[in-house]
């Protein structure tokens, strides 16, 4: 029994040890990643867009998937309305 208790313990301790290391670098990790799926979506939508792409053949079959996000990209990367031509959402 007792041992269970510090084992508890010790898995809570280490988990807040680990929140406190990581606090000061959410921020960084969180813009890296969206810096990240910006790029993949520009390369994902890159031929609609006009950019020649070598791998618009493997990257076709992720546009749908992706298109729930597409709005809040072109937002972000400064487009105030959809930069494809068949494509409308806002």
């Amino acid at each position: 029994m007792k041992i269970r208790a510090i084992t508890e313990w010790l898995k809570k301790a280490n988990d807040y040890v680990t929140n406190v290391y990581n606090a000061p670098y959410r921020s960084a990790i969180a813009r890296a990643k969206r810096d990240e799926d910006d790029l993949f979506m520009l390369l994902v939508f890159s031929e609609l867009m006009g950019v020649p792409n070598p791998a618009s053949y493997y990257t076709l079959e992720l546009q749908p998937l992706l298109l729930e996000r597409f709005h809040d990209w072109h937002l972000r990367m400064g487009m105030e309305h959809s930069p494809l031509d068949g494509f409308r959402c806002c």
